[in-house]
């Protein structure tokens, strides 16, 4: 029985995120590529109207605050309302660069309110790299700002 061999799966993990990462004027497209609207939300506004159960289809932009450190899968964008959005990728389907903290991003997708769990808000502050102190502190359920993208655009 030969040992399983992880370089050529890394290599194809590699290159598909090459294809997934188009190269563009304007920065780099991840997910699905999108036409930028002239109503993108630009100060989280789109939240407001929103109760818990409803999703709106829309663009936002504003500034990456902090992307997931394991493997790029979430993200925390700043909002100019001075809340904060939570985004993750359509069936976990792309993934965005460790090093975009502090970046533009237009993103397309779902906008919605979830309540998370104290297990979940606990996993993603372990993933953000948080103390075990800061994890102990989460006690009760959140309401979150959601966002569900189908693609980003993160400007260079």
């Amino acid at each position: 029985m030969r040992p399983f061999n992880i370089y050529p799966t890394v290599f194809l993990l590699f290159l598909l995120n090459l294809i997934m990462a188009q190269e563009t004027a304007e920065g780099n497209y991840y997910g699905e590529a999108f036409t930028i609207s002239d109503g993108i939300q630009q100060n989280g506004s789109v939240f407001n109207q929103l109760a818990v159960t409803d999703t709106i289809m829309t663009q936002v932009k504003d500034e990456i605050r902090e992307v997931c450190q394991a493997k790029g899968c979430w993200m925390n964008v700043a909002l100019d309302s001075g809340d904060e959005v939570f985004v993750r990728f359509k069936d976990y389907g792309f993934f965005v660069p460790k090093d975009a903290a502090s970046k533009t991003v237009f993103m397309n997708g779902l906008a919605f309110l979830e309540e998370m769990s104290v297990e979940d808000q606990k996993h993603y502050a372990k993933d953000s790299g948080a103390s075990e102190e800061e994890i102990a502190q989460i006690t009760e359920p959140a309401r979150i700002l959601r966002f569900e993208a189908d693609g980003v655009l993160i400007k260079d």
